[in-house]
């Protein structure tokens, strides 16, 4: 998943980087509103955590920006504001979820990892589909009830695609939200994690979990469960 961060202060938006970056995220960062609006409206993400108190602009605007941009992710905002008025106006604004300063990281991760979950259907922190059980709170896969070690790549490509189960997935989707903009990009990486999950996944074939669709990308083809 590919999250983004518009935080101000040096120190903490390192901390919340950090935080995500060792979740297995793809971290984009921003601190100030110009740039980071310029992100929020063109750069992809999966989520992004907003502070609403900016130089050059506000997190406010952003997220109206966004929003009115047709950006659908989920925002959530992270401030040291912490009255009823300041919630209300920032939900309305467009925002999905609200955290105060100082905050714990497991609350943060928790927040965000809820709000990704519902972006994609999902209602818990098991996705189930067919024999196969995704823990995003422990990073585990099951499959008929066994254990499936995977690497930190193969795990994202797999959670990126139950995420969105159903829904055909481009290879330059996938890198976009692999990859951060500084890290270098090669789309053709894809198909060998796409192929180690399989093997890995379905060693004899027998659920096919995966299908590709010739030069539209790949999609999740089990039922949830």
């Amino acid at each position: 998943m590919r999250a983004l961060v518009i935080e101000d202060d040096p120190a903490l938006q390192a901390q919340v980087v950090n935080f995500l970056s060792e979740e297995g995220f793809a971290v984009d960062s921003a601190s100030d509103g110009e740039q980071g609006g310029y992100m929020a409206e063109e750069y992809p993400a999966d989520v992004a955590i907003v502070d609403l108190g900016l130089p050059k602009g506000n997190g406010l605007d952003i997220i109206r920006r966004a929003r009115a941009a047709g950006r659908k992710f989920p925002i959530l905002i992270l401030t040291a504001r912490d009255g009823w008025q300041s919630k209300v106006e920032g939900l309305e604004a467009g925002a999905d979820d609200y955290l105060v300063k100082p905050f714990h990281r497991e609350e943060l991760l928790a927040r965000v990892r809820a709000l990704l979950r519902r972006s994609g259907g999902w209602a818990q922190s098991k996705m189930e589909s067919g024999p196969y059980v995704l823990d995003t709170a422990a990073k585990s896969v099951l499959a008929d009830g066994k254990p499936v070690e995977l690497t930190s790549f193969e795990y994202r490509v797999l959670e990126y695609l139950l995420t969105h189960a159903g829904k055909v997935i481009s290879k330059s989707e996938l890198t976009e939200h692999l990859y951060t903009e500084d890290e270098e990009r090669d789309s053709n990486v894809i198909e060998v994690f796409i192929r180690r999950l399989r093997t890995k996944l379905d060693p004899d074939s027998q659920y096919n979990p995966i299908t590709t669709l010739r030069g539209a990308g790949y999609r999740w083809d089990l039922p949830r469960a």
